[in-house]
């Protein structure tokens, strides 16, 4: 499990966002309960000689985790983290936050029996338990949440269907809003492309000949993360396609279009940003 990729739901910006003010919340809630009954702590507001002290090293503090969650929501760009990652992560954020009060309390704030032995152990305990706790606690909400989500996919009620269910032979995709509620239940050999309109996603598919399309409350970048392993591709900031309906892949003057095999479907066009992916998937570097 420590080398398996870390679940899409904790790299969210809405997870690591939240992950980070019930982190902040929880260390001043903490802080002000352990503060007074330690021998090494000396954050204090109200005195005037520790009140720069204390607000500089709480921002510091911050700044620190905001700029490594920060480096955590980019880091799928640049590679596969893993569960050790993650991990190993986290412990060099406490080692960080734990070494910058160490230096603050040893080198400005008099107490004599403040050295860097007496100081860090204590230090980092108490830094790993304002950290690992509200991490636990995020990382246990998401994987719940995400389990509500999957258990309310096997509830076929109050949701529209290309196809009687009864037929197994073909791969169900399963869109929900959201709310996680489910939505949409379509083949995906069925489905052609998914537009996206601000906050909704229109889904078009052929059902009984017809070309059809289905407006529902959900990002794009939720489809796209949730699909990452089937045929559906992000080609553009505002288009995801079923890769197996593709038949032209063209240039044009005004850049590279997608025409699937249906003529009741619109050319679909690639951005700069994807272009690469979408050839090297179609085995081309270039059209």
């Amino acid at each position: 499990m420590i080398t398996q990729k870390v679940p899409s739901y904790l790299l969210q910006k809405n997870q690591i966002l939240g992950s980070l003010l019930f982190t902040i919340l929880f260390s001043i809630i903490f802080l002000n309960i352990y503060t007074p009954f330690s021998s090494t702590a000396w954050f204090d507001l109200g005195k005037s000689d520790f009140f720069f002290f204390t607000v500089g090293v709480l921002a510091a503090s911050t700044l620190i985790l905001i700029l490594s969650r920060i480096l955590v929501f980019n880091s799928k760009k640049w590679f596969k983290l893993t569960f050790l990652g993650f991990f190993v992560w986290l412990f060099a954020e406490i080692v960080l936050i734990t070494t910058l009060y160490t230096f603050v309390t040893i080198t400005f704030i008099e107490q004599t029996d403040a050295s860097f032995w007496t100081v860090f152990p204590r230090a980092f305990l108490y830094t790993s338990v304002i950290l690992i706790i509200p991490d636990t606690i995020s990382i246990l909400y998401c994987a719940l949440n995400d389990k509500n989500r999957t258990l309310r996919l096997l509830n076929y009620k109050d949701f529209v269907s290309d196809d009687e269910l009864a037929n197994k032979d073909k791969e169900l995709i399963h869109l929900t809003d959201n709310y996680g509620n489910l939505k949409l239940s379509i083949k995906l050999d069925n489905l052609y492309y998914i537009e996206s309109h601000d906050n909704y996603i229109k889904v078009y598919y052929m059902n009984k000949g017809a070309m059809c399309n289905y407006l529902l409350r959900c990002k794009l970048k939720t489809i796209e993360e949730s699909f990452a392993n089937s045929s559906l591709m992000r080609c553009h900031r505002s288009y995801i396609i079923n890769s197996d309906k593709v038949k032209v892949i063209r240039k044009e003057k005004e850049g590279i279009y997608i025409d699937l095999d249906s003529e009741k479907v619109k050319s679909i066009p690639v951005s700069k940003g994807y272009s690469q992916k979408v050839m090297r998937y179609f085995g081309s570097d270039s059209v």
